[in-house]
C-alpha cells in the first residue's frame, strides 16, 4: 500500500493524464477522483484510453466535493481558474496539495487582477523542481502549485541564461505552438477539428495570454531583474505538445554559444528529465510527446545580438500531469523519477 492521493478534476485532458500516470505508479494508491460534469460516469467512458485498466476503467467520478479529498495523504487539483482556492481552503492542514490551475502561481496581486477575476488567493511554492532551489523548497511543502504548460516550457529554456546574466530580462520575446489539448476539453467553435486542422493561428496576443506574468515572475526572480516578456501562443494542428522558441537581446556582445549551452549544463547536469541536445540539434514535440521530459537547445543570433533558446514538452507531461507527479514524489519522500519517463512515443 503507498500513500493515498486523489484527483479533483479527473474528467478534463490534464486529469485523464493523472490517471494514466497514476495506474503505473508503484509508490502511490489512487483514492478519491471526482468531476464536474462527468460525475457518476464510468472512467472509462470519459478516458476510453484507460479501458484496459482492471480496478480503474469501472470507477465512478465522484462530484467535487472537498470531503471526498480529506481521507488522502495528497490532493491533485486539476481545476479550473477560481476552483482550486476555495476547495484547497477546505482541506485540513495534513493533506498535501499540488494544484494544476492557476490560482496559487502569483505573488502580485496586481497581475493576478490583471488575469483572473475574484480576490488574489496568494502564491504556493512554484513546482518546477529544476529551477534554482525549488527542489529543496517542495519537498518542505504542503502545498505546491505547479506552474502553466507554456510557462515552464519557457522558464526551463530561460532562467538558466537569466540567471548567468547572459540574457537581458528586459528583452525576451516567446512564440510557443501547443496542441488543442491545452485549451481544455470544453467544446468550443474555434477547437473544432475542421477549424484547426490545416491551420495555425495565434491567439491570446499582445501581452493577454495568462501564462506571461508567470514567466517574467520567474525570470525576475532568476536574473535580479525586472522582466518583460513579449509572448505569442500559437495554436497548431496537433493534439499535445508545445514548441516554445524563446529569443532576449545578449547582454553582451562577445557571449557566444557555447557560454549559452555552459550556462545550460552547468543548471541541468544530473536532471532526469532535462536533455540539452547535441550542438546542431533542435527540439520537437514528438520526441517528447507522453513524457516528462524536455528538450532544449540554444545558439547565439551574432547578427541581431540574441539568444535563440528553444524549449520542446508535453503539455499534457512535463507541462500538467507529468510534473504534477514529479511534485508528489518530492512532496511525500518518494523517488522523484517514481512513475514517470523522459522517453517519449514515436512516431
Amino acid at each position: 500500500m503507498g500513500a493515498r492521493v486523489a484527483v479533483a478534476g479527473a474528467s478534463g485532458y490534464a486529469g485523464g493524464e493523472l490517471l494514466r500516470l497514476l495506474a503505473g505508479h508503484p509508490d502511490l494508491e489512487l483514492a478519491a477522483l471526482t468531476a464536474g460534469s462527468s460525475a457518476a460516469q464510468r472512467v472509462a467512458e470519459v478516458h476510453p484510453h484507460l479501458a484496459g485498466l482492471p480496478g480503474l476503467a469501472d470507477r465512478v467520478f465522484q462530484p467535487l466535493d472537498a470531503a471526498a479529498l480529506a481521507g488522502c495523504d495528497l490532493a491533485f487539483l486539476a481545476l479550473p481558474a477560481g476552483q482550486s482556492a476555495p476547495v484547497a481552503a477546505q482541506l485540513p492542514a495534513g493533506v498535501k496539495v499540488v494544484d494544476l490551475g492557476p490560482d496559487f502561481r502569483l505573488a502580485d496581486a496586481t497581475a493576478w487582477a490583471r488575469y483572473y477575476s475574484g480576490p488574489h488567493p496568494g502564491r504556493w511554492v512554484t513546482g518546477t523542481p529544476e529551477l534554482p532551489g525549488a527542489r529543496a523548497r517542495i519537498q518542505a511543502a504542503v502545498r505546491v502549485a505547479a506552474p502553466g504548460c507554456y510557462a515552464t516550457a519557457a522558464m526551463l529554456a530561460l532562467v538558466p541564461l537569466a540567471a548567468a546574466d547572459l540574457a537581458d530580462a528586459r528583452d525576451i520575446v516567446i512564440v510557443a505552438a501547443s496542441g488543442t489539448s491545452g485549451a481544455g476539453r470544453s467544446p468550443r467553435a474555434e477547437l473544432l477539428a475542421s477549424e484547426v486542422m490545416g491551420s495555425v493561428a495565434a491567439y491570446a496576443v499582445a501581452g493577454a495570454h495568462r501564462h506571461t506574468p508567470e514567466i517574467e515572475q520567474a525570470i525576475a526572480e532568476a536574473s535580479g531583474h525586472p522582466a518583460s516578456v513579449s509572448f505569442t501562443p500559437v495554436l497548431a494542428p496537433m493534439p499535445r505538445g508545445i514548441l516554445a522558441t524563446c529569443t532576449a537581446r545578449l547582454t553582451a556582445r562577445d557571449i557566444c554559444t557555447a557560454d549559452l549551452r555552459g550556462a545550460l549544463a552547468a543548471c541541468y547536469d544530473g536532471e532526469p528529465f532535462v536533455t540539452v541536445l547535441p550542438d546542431g540539434r533542435w527540439p520537437a514535440t514528438g520526441s517528447v510527446s507522453g513524457s516528462n521530459g524536455i528538450q532544449l537547445q540554444v545558439a547565439v543570433d551574432p547578427r541581431a545580438g540574441r539568444v535563440v533558446a528553444v524549449a520542446a514538452i508535453d503539455n499534457l507531461g512535463k507541462g500538467a500531469a507529468g510534473q504534477a507527479v514529479q511534485d508528489a514524489n518530492l512532496m511525500l519522500g518518494l523517488p522523484e523519477t517514481s512513475g514517470l519517463t523522459a522517453i517519449g512515443v514515436a512516431p
